[in-house]
């Protein structure tokens, strides 16, 4: 519980640091932002992503914790893609990105200080980070084109290759892929590479932190009436149900106790990663209802992540 306590309030001052500048400094906010954003988006989380998955042991992790990850993933999302359909009658073209709000962790930012001062490993965030980046992003991202190019039309056929490439093929990705074969392999960099290589990396934590707490200055949570029902739904499947199916996947179906338990359901309790709606935004669908979850569960993740660790600890 204290190193729950202890990685929250980290996550917590550093996101204030990022609401109190976009407050104190209402007229550098949107300069502050469009230098952190490719600064971070480009160079130190990339950098992050590498050194973590190259000093992790691959096969311990994929072995057990990444199919619990995406066991976790494919159940939230096809579980609320029938509720939703059944309950509100959702039309197919917004059913995706809302599924993927309910399945997709931020486990890039806050997964990692969370995992490292309420568990003390990073292999349970690695894990999800595996299972995100290389497995259900990337078949996200081809539902995302398929809709987009249905929208557009067959004269736009090629837009939604191109998009899912793009997106695939993006910094963050492709490090976390190098890093995966750093790892399995056994290589090393120079220490005269890795030392810098890491220091950068390890700023992308509080960048990332600070850069979403700037987002959350003026956001106001369950705006729109007409969707209410949808977006209330999806809060509740990520919030609730994830971390519930990972407690009963990881217990029943995997065997697993004590932190490595822990972990597991603390990393389905983290909230909506902001990629969801990025990926929304670049296909040109529907983002009311991400958007909504992003920032409600955000907001609902610590008491939630504190009654987790009371019940399991």
């Amino acid at each position: 519980m204290q190193g729950v306590l202890q990685g929250f309030s980290v996550v917590l001052i550093l996101i204030g640091i990022g609401l109190l500048t976009s407050i104190a400094l209402p007229r550098k906010r949107a300069a502050i932002a469009q230098g952190l954003t490719p600064l971070i988006f480009y160079i130190t989380n990339p950098a992050l992503m590498f050194t973590l998955l190259a000093s992790t042991d691959l096969r311990a992790v994929v072995g057990v914790f990444t199919p619990i990850a995406l066991l976790v993933a494919v159940v939230t999302g096809a579980a609320y893609v029938l509720v939703a359909r059944l309950v509100f009658k959702t039309p197919g073209h917004r059913l995706p990105a809302a599924a993927m709000s309910t399945s997709y962790v931020n486990a890039g930012n806050i997964g990692v200080p969370l995992a490292l001062y309420a568990v003390g490993s990073t292999s349970p965030v690695v894990s999800v980070l595996i299972a995100q980046l290389l497995i259900i992003a990337p078949v996200y991202l081809c539902m995302f084109a398929v809709l987009s190019r249905a929208k557009s039309g067959a004269a736009d056929s090629s837009h939604g290759a191109k998009m899912i490439v793009k997106s695939i093929a993006n910094p963050v990705t492709i490090a976390t892929f190098l890093g995966a074969v750093f790892s399995f392999f056994g290589l090393e960099l120079p220490e005269v590479i890795h030392a810098p290589v890491q220091m950068i990396g390890d700023a992308s934590i509080p960048l990332l932190l600070m850069s979403f707490g700037m987002a959350l200055y003026g956001q106001r949570p369950f705006s729109d009436k007409d969707l209410r029902g949808e977006i209330y739904l999806a809060t509740a499947f990520k919030v609730f149900f994830m971390p519930l199916i990972a407690w009963l996947a990881a217990r029943f179906v995997f065997g697993l106790s004590g932190i490595e338990l822990l972990g597991v359901v603390i990393m389905a309790a983290l909230p909506t990663a902001q990629n969801v709606l990025l990926f929304a935004q670049q296909f040109k669908l529907p983002v009311a209802v991400p958007r909504e979850v992003v920032l409600a569960s955000t907001l609902l993740t610590f008491p939630s992540v504190l009654v987790i660790a009371f019940l399991l600890s």
